[in-house]
């Protein structure tokens, strides 16, 4: 059976969904059979991400309402063996936690990992996300207002979740000095490990614009970061990419 994984931020801007692609992408890379699940209502970004918006046609709704099954609505990336993507419907209104849990216990019998984007904030989508996860990845910026937001969403997530990470996206190698205490005090605070520490990468946003997973376009900047954070959730034992 394989794990599912939510992947959140307190905030919106923090590069969530663009990890979310990127660090899917490289699971997939490495052999695993990987489906992301966009929960992001509001904006829907995954399937742009991961290049697939011209691909996918049906919704984990259509799923859940059993007017498709699942094999039918996840779409595999033609160019990433085993990435498969399943996305949002327009809105999670009349959609329970116990049928989506079921959902995503389909889903893991079929693959290795379950990556569900996760809107910012506490509602809908995230609720929705929180019932099906095993385990939990925070995203946070670097600024001080993004590590107090992704405490609050942690807040919520600590006692329902046995294995919650940090993420510290997008951070700019000349502050990283000045950002360790920062990253230290939100885990200590947090009481989270850190998985994993990516730098700014102007790249990410071009591949996203052509609708290209980073991994295909870069194997510098964020994209060596996603591979180090993908072996982590493998088990390995990978140090913290060295932000220069």
């Amino acid at each position: 059976m394989g794990t599912s994984i939510m992947i959140t931020s307190g905030k919106g801007g923090t590069g969530k969904t663009s990890l979310t692609a990127g660090v899917s992408a490289c699971l997939a890379a490495l052999g695993q059979r990987v489906l992301c699940v966009d929960l992001d209502i509001g904006l829907r970004n995954l399937d742009l991400s991961l290049g697939l918006s011209d691909r996918a046609l049906m919704d984990f709704r259509d799923v859940m309402e059993c007017h498709a099954t699942l094999s039918t609505a996840a779409v595999e990336h033609p160019d990433i063996q085993g990435l498969y993507l399943l996305t949002a419907p327009l809105s999670l209104e009349h959609l329970n936690q116990a049928d989506f849990r079921r959902l995503i216990a389909e889903a893991k019998d079929c693959f290795d990992f379950v990556l569900m984007d996760s809107p910012a904030g506490l509602g809908e989508g995230f609720q929705l996300a929180m019932a099906a996860a095993d385990r939990v990845i925070v995203v946070s910026a670097t600024e001080p207002a993004a590590l107090r937001d992704a405490q609050r969403a942690i807040s919520q997530l600590i006692g329902r979740i046995p294995e919650l990470h940090l993420v510290v996206n997008r951070v700019q190698p000349k502050l990283m000095d000045k950002l360790r205490t920062s990253i230290d005090n939100a885990m200590d605070m947090a009481g989270l490990p850190l998985l994993g520490v990516v730098p700014e990468d102007q790249t990410v946003t071009m591949a996203a614009a052509a609708g290209v997973p980073l991994v295909l376009m870069s194997h510098r900047g964020a994209a060596p970061a996603y591979l180090n954070i993908a072996r982590r959730l493998l088990g390995q034992r990978v140090p913290l990419l060295r932000i220069r």
